[in-house]
């Protein structure tokens, strides 16, 4: 199917953007059937308002819990990023890269 850029108006902002053919093209092979309804710069915005303004970054989550653990191997004491339940042993750093 040939496009043709379109201008659409924003349902936010209401200033005009353009819908551009590599965008169509986009839309069609995932599948969109409906144009968008909000400029590229609303949709930033609202995109970064439903990640809680972070942009998904796993950086604002702040520091990892960690969970002591003595290692199934060599018997060091360590720290890991999960609760271990004891019916499966826990590896330190060092013995799971030497295990992969």
């Amino acid at each position: 199917m040939a496009y043709t850029e379109k201008s659409l108006q924003c349902a936010d902002c209401g200033k005009s953007f353009a819908f551009t053919v590599e965008e169509q093209e986009f839309y069609a092979s995932k599948g969109f059937t409906n144009e968008p309804k909000r400029c590229p710069d609303c949709r930033r915005t609202r995109k970064a308002e439903r990640n809680g303004g972070s942009g998904g970054s796993y950086s604002d989550r702040g520091p990892r819990q960690m969970y002591p653990a003595t290692c199934g191997q060599c018997g060091k004491q360590t720290e890991v990023p999960f609760q271990p339940r004891g019916d499966k042993p826990v590896l330190c750093r060092d013995c799971y890269t030497k295990s992969r």
